[in-house]
C-alpha cells in the first residue's frame, strides 16, 4: 500500500513554517533564546528566486539559486530578511551555499536604488538528517590558518 501523503522533508519544513507563528517561535528560540523579538503580526513574506550567470572562457552556465524560507521583519525597529534553509542531508558547501545567497542578495539590493542601505539578513539551517551534522558550521572551518 502506497501512503496517501507524500509530503517531503523539504515540504514539511515549508509547510510548518509557513505559519508565521511557528516561524517567529522558532527564530525566537533558535536565535533569541527565547526573548520574543520576532512578531508573527510583522512577518511579510519575501521573494528569494535569485538567478545568476557564471560566465568564464572554459563555461557558461546560468544557476537559480532559491532558498526555502525567507520573510522580512523587524528586530528593534530595523528591517532584516530572516530566513530558514532546510537540509535533511549532510552538505559539505552548506556554509559556501548560504554566503552566496547572502551576496546575491545583497547585490540585487545594491543594483536596487530603491534601498539607501542593505537589508541584514540572518539565514538558520535546520538539519533533520539521521547522521550527526559534521559539516562545516562557519567559513573559518574551511581554512587552515596558523
Amino acid at each position: 500500500m502506497e501512503p496517501l501523503n507524500k509530503l517531503t522533508a523539504d515540504g514539511a519544513c515549508r509547510t510548518v513554517f509557513s505559519n508565521d507563528v511557528s516561524f517567529a517561535s522558532f527564530y525566537n528560540a533558535a536565535i533569541f533564546e527565547g526573548k520574543q523579538i520576532i512578531h508573527p503580526e510583522r512577518l511579510v513574506r519575501y521573494e528569494n528566486d535569485i538567478s545568476f550567470l557564471i560566465n568564464d572562457s572554459k563555461r557558461a552556465e546560468d544557476k537559480k539559486r532559491r532558498r526555502d524560507i525567507v520573510v522580512k521583519s523587524d528586530i528593534n525597529g530595523i528591517y532584516c530578511l530572516l530566513g530558514i534553509e532546510h537540509q535533511s542531508s549532510i552538505d559539505e558547501t552548506m556554509v559556501i551555499r548560504c554566503g552566496i545567497y547572502e551576496m546575491l542578495e545583497y547585490l540585487k539590493q545594491a543594483e536596487n536604488k530603491e534601498y539607501k542601505r542593505l537589508v541584514p539578513q540572518i539565514i538558520v539551517v535546520l538539519y533533520t538528517g539521521p547522521k550527526k551534522w559534521n559539516g562545516p558550521l562557519k567559513l573559518s572551518d574551511y581554512f587552515e590558518i596558523p
